[in-house]
């Protein structure tokens, strides 16, 4: 592992070395966790307290709120979540409940408004949290409507995704958080230049984590998934980059063997084009940055209380129609088959292994696992999800 940012020839050619040589890299030793991990009640607690009520995670991309006034609703592992475009182009986003009495304010997922009206009473928000009308007020009694607007969460825009801290007053800066190697890797990626053609959340009988590891993971291809993933990606060869908190791994695919034979050092400049490079986004993305330069964003997120569920979340971010140089037809196409193939490898191959992982993981006697040397990346996220329980 190094953790120094690498140019993406020379990952590419570190990985053709392995693949010449049968390896992998891999950390100093095997790691041993337990089954706890992803039943316990209590570790869960610590988790959404811990990790999401603290630092800053990914909610959305910045195109799945376009125009001022858009709105997207999710639930987080400590709250229920309003993300609102406001009319200056910023975003803001708050506890999704009236403050009178506690109603929910909004039951879409995404929508369009001047204003949240709550459905009990009819009380209403401005956009920017702030209480605009309490209905019949004359009867209802004094209060300090500047006391009683939306409780806010710190949400920060950057590099054309929507991060959230989980917790009322804490502190959010993505740049600081993201550290300068991983802030200025994510800046040149464009990705404020996409769009999220499609994005769907799964509620899933696993726990985060386990959904977590599972894409990290590259030793797995050629085992789990046979006949879909592993016709094109190599299995347990990977270049990894440790940022700390965040590690970057370049996985060659199988277009890459014309290469083989060649010096690594005389690869041409153009095999970047067959790698898929994945980030690890501490605490609970992935980001896939594939050869054609789409992307596609995995977020996984804790169930607020139950350790043997998450809410996944899926994104396609593709270049627009101007850019991609296609005609709207083709693109969409395009896209379209790209996310069938994605979600029937998410629902045929990955949600059968990992809901009976998670099942078994229930067993009385379920004893001490490993973390291998080979499987890096699964070792920095439990390593980086430690120190901020600790």
């Amino acid at each position: 592992m190094t953790r120094t940012t690498a140019s993406r020839q020379d990952r590419v050619r570190r990985t053709l070395e392995h693949l010449g040589t049968g390896t992998t890299d891999e950390t100093d030793a095997v790691l041993p966790f337990g089954p706890e991990q992803y039943r316990d009640p209590d570790i869960a607690a610590q988790e959404r307290e811990r990790v999401f009520g603290r630092v800053p995670s990914i909610i959305a991309h910045a195109s799945e709120l376009p125009r001022p006034h858009d709105f997207i609703t999710r639930r987080m592992p400590r709250n229920h979540v309003i993300v609102a475009r406001q009319p200056d182009g910023g975003v803001k986003a708050f506890v999704n409940l009236c403050r009178h009495r506690g109603a929910v304010l909004e039951e879409r997922t995404e929508g369009q408004c001047r204003l949240f009206s709550c459905p009990y009473h009819r009380w209403s928000y401005d956009l920017d949290g702030s209480l605009r009308a309490i209905t019949k007020d004359t009867t209802f009694g004094e209060v300090d409507r500047s006391q009683l607007g939306l409780v806010e969460l710190p949400v920060e825009e950057r590099h054309g995704l929507v991060w959230i801290v989980d917790r009322a007053g804490a502190d959010i800066d993505v740049a600081d958080w993201l550290g300068p190697e991983v802030d200025e890797m994510l800046a040149g990626y464009g990705l404020e230049d996409l769009v999220a053609y499609r994005s769907e959340g799964f509620d899933e009988p696993a726990n985060w984590k386990l959904m977590q590891d599972a894409f990290v993971d590259n030793y797995h291809i050629q085992y789990a998934h046979p006949n879909t993933a592993a016709k094109h990606v190599h299995t347990n060869v990977q270049v990894v980059e440790d940022f700390g908190r965040h590690a970057r791994m370049c996985s060659p695919r199988k277009s890459i063997d014309r290469f083989r034979e060649v010096d690594p050092v005389d690869a041409p400049d153009d095999i970047v084009r067959h790698v898929t490079d994945g980030h690890f986004l501490l605490p609970n993305s992935t980001l896939l940055r594939q050869p054609d330069d789409h992307f596609e964003l995995l977020t996984f997120r804790p169930h607020p209380t139950d350790p043997g569920w998450c809410r996944m979340e899926m994104r396609l971010l593709v270049p627009t129609v101007e850019k991609s140089g296609l005609d709207p037809e083709k693109w969409q196409r395009v896209w379209d088959k790209n996310w069938e193939i994605l979600l029937a490898v998410l629902h045929q191959e990955d949600f059968p292994l990992l809901r009976a992982s998670q099942s078994g993981l229930g067993s009385a006697d379920a004893a001490g696992m490993l973390l291998g040397r080979n499987e890096t990346v699964n070792q920095i996220f439990h390593r980086e999800l430690r120190t901020l329980l600790a």
